[in-house]
């Protein structure tokens, strides 16, 4: 007995490997095959039960994660770790503005410029019960609109129901204050899930020309189909894009693109509920009045902020906060980083002076990359410099590569559109089109080439790892700029606020707002310079993916201030 079931185990091992084996035989000879066909953008899929059989033969071994692929796992699971998963059962039982409560720490009749106001702030449901955990998406704005002054407040999040909220009170008069609960944790939370469930919320349609014949085919980051595909793969970076391969048309007959909504959503229906109209953006401080702040007295505005010591010359201290290092690149950033004043933005940790923009880009040449938000620096460029011509590069579109020149001056400004995920419903050509990694490859760079990008708002309708795996990709194409040419100035924009009724689950700040973290975490090794849009753009309380020319003005004012 014993011996038959030493034969029996045998006979099921032998079993076991030599299935393997057939799995792995099947496998290699798919590729021969592929490799023999020569076909380096077009691939079938397999069959998914050969798939998932090579998958679970425990003979062969997996191929080791490489490092930017540990460091997109490393991301997302702490991404994980601060937005968990919050489910509901009611919309009673999630965050409540109304029936949550904020209160004044300490509240003074008047104020002194550059005092911190601060606020607590007690969440609660609709049923008015305490909330035990934090995560809720909150903005807080401060402004004076007679005085056209804005400036945003820093959350910290207690993770128990409970949040400080800080202002710095930046200038006198009267100062309204603003905090708007945009989505409540257990919508964070939904939204978070969603996003990383599915790719298919917006697809592309790719146009295919050969000849006279045009075929329109499906593409996307990933496609679900059986179908045959055409891959156009960055084998460097692992960055792909796919499309179904039109019957009797080479992969490379793709010229254009353009993107659609798809009715497909990863929310459920009670979960949908939470990002109607009505529950978006919704005022906490709607019955507080304005607060009064007054220049005060120098020195009794720093003793109240005990900064001050008796006996101390007053005349050195007015000297001392008045006075402010020129911006440059490399500063640290703060939070807020600035405030608007008299529609001029003011850091808070340096000084911005007004520069003649002719002759601060004498001499340079400035690459512009990235999407329509820095497109919109190009065209500010154009129209406030009456030297500078455009040329015709012969593409067609919007979205077509810009290049403008002052001869005399010597300046050249360029912009160039980042590759796929692009989302619109205009068709835009992808015959020129390349990851922003080989434009800066092939960049050589010197003191006189300035280098700005802009990634972020055609990334929020996908998975977090499409975005975090584009910014390492850049991070990566940077420190081999600044290897070859340290003198190069490099800066990167973050994402501007957008919209805030506008389509959540796909378009939804909260996926900016991760974004903007990822990109400080992932550069700040770097020396490069962050222009923080972000904070820019809440301080100017626009709510537009494209902001007025003045808040493009001022976001430009600050290269040009680093530049000169």
């Amino acid at each position: 007995m014993k011996i038959s079931m030493i034969n029996y185990k045998s006979l099921w091992a032998l079993l076991f490997i030599l299935a393997s084996w057939i799995a792995f035989t099947v496998f290699q000879n798919s590729t021969k095959i592929w490799s023999a066909l020569n076909l380096p953008i077009s691939l079938h899929h397999w069959n998914n039960s050969i798939k998932s059989l090579f998958l679970k033969a425990p003979l062969i071994p997996l191929k080791p994660l490489t490092e930017t692929e540990l460091r997109i796992k490393e991301i997302i699971e702490k991404l994980d770790q601060q937005i968990p998963p919050r489910p509901f059962t009611h919309m009673n039982t999630t965050t409540s503005a109304t029936h949550s409560t904020a209160t004044i720490l300490n509240p003074r009749d008047t104020y002194c410029r550059g005092d911190q106001l601060d606020i607590l702030l007690e969440m609660r449901d609709h049923l008015g019960h305490r909330k035990q955990y934090g995560g809720d998406f909150l903005r807080a704005r401060m402004s004076s609109p007679a005085l056209m002054a804005g400036a945003s407040g820093k959350v910290t999040d207690f993770n128990n129901g409970t949040y400080l909220v800080s202002f710095t009170l930046f200038w006198e008069g009267q100062v309204s204050l603003s905090l708007l609960l945009i989505h409540p944790s257990e919508g964070v939370s939904a939204l978070w899930s969603a996003r990383n469930q599915g790719y298919d919320r917006v697809i592309f349609i790719g146009q295919f020309v050969n000849g006279t014949s045009q075929v329109h085919s499906e593409c996307g980051l990933i496609l679900n189909t059986n179908a045959e595909l055409c891959q156009y793969l960055d084998n460097r970076d692992q960055e792909a894009f796919y499309c179904v391969r039109p019957q009797h048309m080479p992969c490379a007959a793709l010229t254009h693109m353009h993107s659609e909504n798809k009715k497909v959503s990863y929310l459920s229906k009670q979960e949908k509920s939470l990002f109607e109209r009505s529950n978006v953006g919704v005022e906490i401080m709607e019955k507080f009045n304005t607060i009064s702040v007054s220049k005060c007295n120098i020195l009794s505005a720093l003793c109240s902020s005990g900064l001050s010591k008796v006996g101390q010359d007053t005349s050195y201290l007015e000297e001392t906060v008045a006075k402010k290092e020129k911006c440059k690149v490399g500063m640290t950033s703060t939070i807020p980083s600035g405030h608007v004043w008299r529609n001029t933005w003011n850091p808070v940790s340096c000084s911005l002076a007004t520069v003649k923009m002719k002759e601060c880009l004498r001499g340079k040449l400035i690459y512009l990359m990235g999407d329509s938000t820095i497109r919109q620096w190009m065209e500010y460029f154009k129209a406030s410099i009456n030297t500078l011509k455009s040329v015709d590069l012969h593409e067609s579109g919007k979205l077509q590569h810009q290049l403008a020149v002052d001869l005399d001056r010597n300046i050249n400004i360029q912009w160039q559109k980042h590759c796929y995920p692009l989302v619109g419903s205009m068709t835009y050509s992808v015959k020129e089109m390349e990851y922003l990694t080989r434009a800066i490859d092939r960049t050589g760079g010197e003191k006189n080439t300035v280098i700005v990008i802009s990634l972020g708002q055609h990334f929020r309708p996908f998975p977090i790892d499409v975005f975090i795996r584009r910014a390492l990709n850049v991070h990566k194409a940077i420190k081999r700029l600044l290897l070859r040419s340290p003198d190069t100035m490099v800066i990167i924009k973050t994402e501007n606020i957008r919209e805030m009724y506008n389509d959540a689950e796909r378009f939804s700040d909260f996926h900016g707002y991760i974004q903007y973290l990822i990109i400080k975490d992932i550069f700040q090794d770097l020396s490069v310079s962050i222009i923080d849009a972000w904070d820019i753009t809440i301080a100017y309380g626009t709510n537009d993916v494209h902001p007025p020319q003045h808040v493009v003005g001022n976001q430009i004012n600050i290269l040009l201030n680093y530049i000169c």
